[in-house]
């Protein structure tokens, strides 16, 4: 077990911060392998030139290449862009990622971001190989839906290799001013809610819907019906969730299971109802942070669950009810001290 940690506001807390955790592997997998992603792309059009048109098709409409340019200028352009993305998520990650939601988060939208940017750029030049003229470039639907399917491959796996939360147990005990439930050291009790965003299944249907129609309409079907199926599932993933409170701490995952967030009781240094504006405080809805490092699980604006925990982390969830809740986590967490 930790020392005991200053509680929430005190003088100590506030001048003493938690190391960030796992900076190796942050720069490893948020940097370093976008980085890798950028020089083998580069690599591949600096092989394949002479096999290329001048210019090259760098755009395609609905009839097919409407855009062309420079080869040099294009892979080049690109490979800032992805490299001055995947930095400023490195920068967020290893300077502010005290939570492994926010070194997941970035990891894997730098990996995905930096994989999709590039492979549609060496997708394009993969059909204009032995094409005099840009204009008779083929088609990139196959290639794009390649490259999205392999960029949600290397993402998740991204997301897997990165590693959690190390175990922070305290032995402080709770606060006296933090609320609490009466109920007897013996006595077994569990608090459960299911949350979500209000109007939450129109607005999946209608995006899938649209998405669909919109792909049929433009003749990339295949392509925008799998980005409407991957844009309602991770609407579902991240807007209805199940809140627990029992023994095994607070526990917030998404209706399908995954994703999943715990904060062990001995972690809990303190709980607490806040009411929160979700466009104000975190600048919408989701899995969301705030600029005061609170992480968590936005999808209404009013009462929230507000975790204090080890390690200079905050963890919130809107939820009804959010006192009771609150209380039987000081509660719980409070006889893991006796």
């Amino acid at each position: 077990m930790t020392a005991p940690q200053p509680g929430p506001g005190s003088t100590s807390a506030l001048s003493r911060r938690a190391p960030i955790p796992f900076r190796g592997r942050t720069t490893l997998l948020t940097l370093v392998v976008p980085a890798a992603i950028t020089t083998a792309a580069l690599a591949i059009a600096w092989a394949w030139r002479d096999d290329l048109p001048d210019p090259i098709a760098i755009h395609w409409g609905t009839h097919g290449p409407d855009g062309s340019g420079s080869l040099l200028l294009n892979v080049v352009v690109l490979a800032v862009v992805s490299m001055v993305a995947a930095g400023l998520l490195w920068a967020l990650s290893f300077f502010a990622g005290r939570q492994s939601f926010l070194r997941r988060g970035a990891a894997g939208l730098s990996v995905w971001f930096v994989t999709v940017l590039e492979g549609v750029s060496t997708g394009g030049l993969s059909v204009q190989r032995g094409v005099t003229n840009w204009r008779d470039a083929g088609s990139i639907g196959g290639p794009m839906l390649v490259v999205f399917i392999v960029a949600a491959v290397a993402t998740s796996l991204i997301i897997v290799l990165s590693p959690g939360d190390p175990p922070l147990p305290t032995i402080q005990p709770i606060p006296r001013s933090a609320p609490r439930l009466s109920i007897s050291d013996s006595e077994q009790a569990s608090w459960i809610r299911e949350v979500f965003s209000p109007g939450y299944r129109v607005t999946l249907w209608s995006t899938v819907i649209a998405v669909a129609v919109v792909g049929i309409l433009v003749g990339y079907w295949a392509i925008t019906l799998a980005v409407g199926i991957v844009l309602g599932l991770a609407f579902v993933l991240f807007m209805h969730w199940v809140v627990t409170v029992n023994e095994d701490g607070l526990t917030v995952r998404s209706v399908l299971g995954r994703p999943r967030f715990r904060v062990p009781l001995d972690e809990v240094i303190e709980a607490k109802e806040v009411e929160v504006r979700p466009i104000a405080e975190f600048g919408g809805f989701g899995v969301r942070g705030d600029k005061r490092g609170r992480i968590g699980v936005i999808v209404r604006k009013g009462p929230a669950i507000e975790v204090h925990r080890t390690g200079d982390r905050i963890f919130i969830v809107t939820v009804d009810d959010a006192a009771t809740a609150a209380a039987l986590l000081n509660t719980l967490a409070g006889r893991t001290r006796a």
